[in-house]
């Protein structure tokens, strides 16, 4: 039977039709981009030489629950594909090939020396190394008669190489009512690039290149940029009519990068600042905690002994420990610890205020864990092995950090700003509230840290015990 597969009219059906050598597509949540990745990846599954390649950052981000992998399941064995699961490949029926891979670490990009790549694919592209990215278009070729070109996807992030590369599709005029979206005057609109003496060089066309630069190798990219929103995928609002109410109700930051303009898809110029991140106003106090539930001590380490810098003697670096209870969809933050002291101090305290505040949740029927932040190297394993066992009895143990602290901290400034997360009366309010709403205004992170690490546990590691835990 046939299976007519297409875009939807409008911005995907414009992106999957662009000539461009590297297109686009995005710039905000819910726009059909994987889809529109993935079904591009079919133009050309009938000849046998062809092969593509899309990326994301990390391995799970392929793999988790509805990711890249989940969505070519519903799509690739429409049109014959096999899975090869293990090695994350699709086989089509005439031999072509579209094969799923990560970037994690820069070095990583090494992998792909010697290959031709006919289509290179993007999913989410400003979370890649500028330095990948273009190196791997060194491997964007092709002998099976296809022209080799790139696609890839994005959601706005003003401090990344991609916004500056974007910049000729985004408004820049700060007087402009739309300064930071997307211009539409330019969507779709294909520009050139040169790469010379280190720097990018654009122009309106090809030819205005070549002849500025007659002798240059290479010879001109195409690029172009066409925006999308939620609005533009039907699909997702009919299938999830909840999706656009979770967009409305984020922090303000997230809501103008993830939701934006119904036009123009997300701010690419907003950035975080005091008080959009985290806003003390957001925090109700309550004065008990709910009994039962799961509680974590997350501790943001610092073993840095106080030291001698010019003529001036700088502190041991901060430590903080933030203690936070989950019951039902509320949470509830019941303390934050934090001292300023050297080495052997800040491993005693962190044993006598971990087992203190364990025997207050447990007091409360509450279940308690204790986590910390897993540095890399095999010292750092070392370590925490050590001093998980200076916890015997405790749930303890060291997780590795996932993404840069901003990003940590989004999932629990999302649920602050709807109202879900409260503050158990007590001295270190003002210290804690402070903090958060100064971020990332101020020199110091930890408690913000402690507080996000203890979230991400509760939200991620504990489900299925938190419900357990519940009465």
């Amino acid at each position: 039977m046939t299976r007519d597969i297409r875009p939807h009219p409008g911005r995907q059906e414009q992106f999957l039709a662009s000539p461009a050598d590297i297109a686009i597509y995005g710039g905000a949540a819910g726009g059909g981009k994987t889809w529109a990745l993935l079904l591009e990846c079919l133009r050309h599954i009938d000849n046998p030489g062809f092969g593509a390649v899309l990326f994301r950052r990390t391995y799970p981000e392929i793999t988790n629950e509805g990711g890249m992998w989940d969505e070519s399941e519903t799509l690739y064995p429409l049109v014959g594909g096999q899975p090869v699961r293990g090695d994350l490949i699709w086989r089509f029926p005439s031999g072509a090939r579209v094969s799923f891979a990560h970037l994690q670490h820069e070095p990583d990009k090494f992998r792909y020396q010697g290959a031709q790549i006919a289509l290179l694919g993007f999913d989410q592209l400003e979370h890649f190394p500028e330095s990948a990215f273009f190196y791997l278009l060194s491997r964007n070729r092709s002998v099976c008669g296809v022209r080799p070109y790139v696609r890839a996807t994005c959601n706005p992030d003003a401090d990344s190489w991609l916004a500056e590369f974007l910049a000729w599709w985004i408004i820049q005029d700060d007087k402009d009512p739309y300064y930071g979206y997307a211009d539409l005057s330019r969507a779709g609109v294909l520009r050139w690039f040169l790469r010379v003496a280190g720097r990018l060089v654009w122009a309106d066309t090809a030819t205005g290149l070549q002849e500025k630069f007659p002798d240059h190798e290479p010879q001109p990219k195409s690029v172009t940029f066409v925006p999308a929103s939620v609005f533009d995928n039907p699909t997702l609002l009919t299938a999830d009519p909840g999706y656009l109410a979770n967009l409305q109700a984020l922090p303000p930051v997230e809501r103008e990068r993830l939701l934006g303009d119904a036009k123009r898809g997300g701010n690419w110029k907003i950035k975080p600042a005091a008080g959009n991140i985290f806003n003390r106003a957001w925090f109700a106090m309550v004065d008990a905690a709910p009994a039962g539930g799961v509680e974590c001590l997350f501790w943001d380490l610092a073993s840095t002994a106080a030291e001698q810098v010019g003529t001036a003697r700088r502190g041991p670096s901060f430590t903080a420990g933030v203690s936070m209870r989950r019951h039902g969809g509320e949470y509830t933050v019941t303390e934050c610890i934090d001292f300023q002291e050297g080495p052997a101090e800040v491993e005693r305290r962190f044993v006598s205020e971990t087992r203190r505040r364990a025997q207050l949740a447990q007091a409360d029927g509450a279940r308690f864990l204790v986590r910390w932040e897993l540095e890399p190297g095999s010292a750092s394993r070392r370590e925490a092995r050590r001093l998980t066992q200076l916890l015997t009895g405790l749930d303890a143990r060291a997780v590795p950090p996932q993404g840069d602290k901003l990003s940590r901290a989004r999932a629990l400034a999302a649920q602050s700003f709807a109202g879900n997360v409260h503050l158990l009366r007590g001295p270190w309010n003002d210290r804690w509230l402070n903090h958060l709403h100064n971020q990332p205004d101020i020199g110091e992170d930890d408690i913000m840290d402690a507080s996000s690490g203890s979230y991400n546990t509760l939200l991620y590691e504990m489900p299925r015990q938190a419900r357990s835990y519940q009465g």
